[in-house]
């Protein structure tokens, strides 16, 4: 038998389709959000280069979406070397410059 599957359509303009690099990413959460913010760091400055906020349950989708496809990147290319964390001492201050 036969499942009844349904395809969506999903658009996406040039600008978000080319993405932007990040090297840093800060997790918060309240109750009912996890809020992300993907950050490019240059010292001595940093900028936020995008936010997601999202529900706790498709926080944790996301998360095992990300295990499982860097279970299968590793497979094909080999371990990832993880790199340093930011060095000790540095301080992240977030404020609502909204310039």
């Amino acid at each position: 038998m036969e499942e009844n599957k349904q395809q969506i359509q999903i658009d996406i303009d040039e600008q978000t389709f080319n993405g932007v690099y990040c090297n840093l990413a800060a997790i918060s959460h309240t109750e009912t959000e996890v809020i992300m913010d993907f950050i490019y760091i240059h010292p001595p400055k940093g900028r936020v280069r995008s936010r997601v906020i999202t529900s706790p349950a498709h926080a944790k989708r996301l998360l095992r979406a990300l295990q499982d496809n860097l279970a299968n990147y590793e497979k094909s290319f080999g371990p990832i070397k993880e790199a340093a964390g930011p060095a000790q001492g540095i301080q992240i201050n977030m404020g609502p410059n909204l310039n």
